[in-house]
């Protein structure tokens, strides 16, 4: 479960991320350096990785533990937390 709050940190997260797209689409358009480009791509796959690991992180504590079909054990949910920490940089 989400917050409104946390909804739109969300949403305005997506628009950067809009933002950034189209901030390569120009560059490509634009025949921009190859390693603005690159630039531009790293943040935008670090703005992508930072939402999934937030939506991810969301689901393992709310959908996994506490009442679910699927429970499993909150200290298991917490390692699975480092872990989609540790692994979406």
């Amino acid at each position: 479960m989400t917050t409104d709050r946390q909804t739109d940190k969300r949403i305005l997260r997506v628009r950067k991320l809009r933002g950034q797209l189209e901030a390569v689409e120009r560059s490509l358009n634009n025949h921009g350096e190859c390693g603005d480009q690159l630039m531009l791509l790293a943040a935008l796959r670090g703005g992508v990785n930072a939402l999934m690991r937030e939506v991810l992180e969301t689901h393992i504590r709310f959908h996994l533990t506490d009442g679910s079909k699927e429970q499993i054990a909150p200290e298991l949910a917490e390692d699975l937390v480092d872990l989609v920490h540790a692994y979406l940089k």
